[in-house]
Order: C-alpha cells, then sequence, then structure tokens
C-alpha cells in the first residue's frame, strides 16, 4: 500500500492561536500568494473560508487542508485533480493513511510550537 506524505517541513511558521485568518496571513503562514489560494478554493471544495464584507476568513482548518494541497501539489508531484482525488479519499484505501498523516502533521506543529516556546 501506497503512503502519501505531506508532512508541514519544519521551516513552515507555526499556526497563531486565533479564530480567524486573513488572506494575506494564510498566504505568509503557508508561503503561497493570494491569488494562488483563491484559485484552490475553485478547485478544492474542502477550503470554504467564511465570507464578509467580501473579504475572506479562513480558519484554522483550512490553513492545515492548504498546507496539505501544497505539500500533495508541490512536495509529492500531485495534479491538482490528482490532488483532489486524494482528499476525497478515492486515492486511499483507507482511513488509516490518513489519519497517519494527521498525526504527522500534528507532531510536526508541535514540536515547531516548542521550538518558539523555548526561544522565549
Amino acid at each position: 500500500m501506497r503512503e502519501a506524505e505531506t508532512s508541514n517541513s519544519t521551516d513552515s511558521a507555526p499556526i497563531p492561536n486565533k479564530r480567524y485568518f486573513t488572506i494575506g496571513e494564510v498566504g505568509k503562514l503557508c508561503d503561497l500568494k493570494p491569488h494562488v489560494l483563491r484559485y484552490w478554493e475553485q478547485e478544492f471544495d474542502q477550503i470554504e473560508p467564511v465570507k464578509r464584507n467580501s473579504r475572506r476568513y479562513y480558519q484554522r482548518q483550512d490553513v492545515l487542508l492548504i498546507r496539505q494541497i501544497k505539500g500533495l501539489l508541490h512536495e509529492q508531484g500531485y495534479t491538482i485533480s490528482g490532488a483532489r482525488q486524494w482528499l476525497s479519499g478515492a486515492d486511499n484505501g483507507d482511513d488509516q493513511t490518513r489519519y497517519k498523516q494527521l498525526l504527522r502533521q500534528t507532531i510536526t506543529e508541535l514540536e515547531d510550537l516548542l521550538v518558539n516556546l523555548k526561544k522565549i
């Protein structure tokens, strides 16, 4: 069974403890330009920012998903349709792979947080 890894690189910024993020903040956290985020919103139904007064507000789960998509596209070499299939579960065989990947992401974020806390 093939296991896709979409780890957050250790140099990715930890996600601040906020409820909502602007498109600019998400761009910085994910190292992506705003036009890429808007395009991905059209391509991936799972990205659902809250829209108020013609502004987009992303939540933490959106940031994690965007990082996961970036990993699939930029690090793993998936096409957009391939990444869409992987996210929908069609490319996974079971949920265990997704849980392992989610645990790896969580561990990476906790390690980043620990490093930042030690700097304080």
